[in-house]
């Protein structure tokens, strides 16, 4: 913000000499300023910024600088630099939400054996409680991403188990498991099929 532009939001707050001789402007100057109006400069960052505003709400507020610019030179076919988005985004208080960066995760056994595939492309069961699958989904929050653990029993298409946490670690899908366990009748010998990794597992009808 301009020294200038600064003192007309505050003139109601304080006297204009004062804020010339403090800020060490004239304030003949200012009045000169503000006659002239504001430049074609500072309309354009007004109206970027309306722009920007959009497109982060749209996003629920999820989008940070990069995405926003992507969006305004693909979409809105702008040509405008990344810093002076990032610029006019931090000038009118929008952030994004940073992904954190995942650590501790279950890395493959290159030398384990592959487990057997139990389902064999055929995602259908004939009573409730023999097949599931599951599979894992990252949410924006704005505190963070949050992951989502889900376990679908596929002869009645319905959600059995769940788990929530701010990690992707081994217990987040052990959690959602156990729920499905926990709450519904579970046959002997179930069988469990991951989307993520691809790799079928029993489990047990007791957690």
């Amino acid at each position: 913000m301009s020294r200038f532009r600064f003192i007309d939001a505050e003139k109601t707050n304080h006297p204009v000499r004062m804020m010339c001789r403090l800020l060490n402007v004239s304030s003949s100057g200012f009045y000169d300023w503000l006659g002239r109006g504001p430049s074609a400069r500072e309309v354009s960052n007004l109206a970027l910024t309306a722009t920007i505003r959009a497109i982060h709400r749209d996003s629920n507020n999820v989008y940070g600088s990069p995405r926003v610019h992507a969006e305004l030179v693909a979409v809105h076919g702008m040509a405008v630099s990344p810093k002076r988005v990032a610029a006019l985004m931090a000038a009118a208080g929008l952030v994004g939400v940073h992904r954190r960066r995942r650590r501790g995760l279950t890395k493959q056994d290159k030398k384990a054996p592959p487990a057997p595939d139990l389902v064999g492309r055929k995602f259908t069961a004939v009573m409730p409680g023999i097949k599931m699958v599951g599979d894992i989904t990252c949410l924006p929050t704005r505190q963070g991403w949050l992951y989502l653990a889900s376990v679908i029993d596929l002869c009645t298409r319905k959600l059995v188990g769940y788990a929530m946490a701010e990690h992707m670690r081994a217990e987040l899908v052990v959690g959602a498991i156990t729920m499905a366990a926990t709450h519904n009748q579970l046959a002997g010998g179930a069988i469990f099929h991951s989307a993520a990794a691809s790799t079928p597992r029993r489990c047990s009808a007791t957690p």
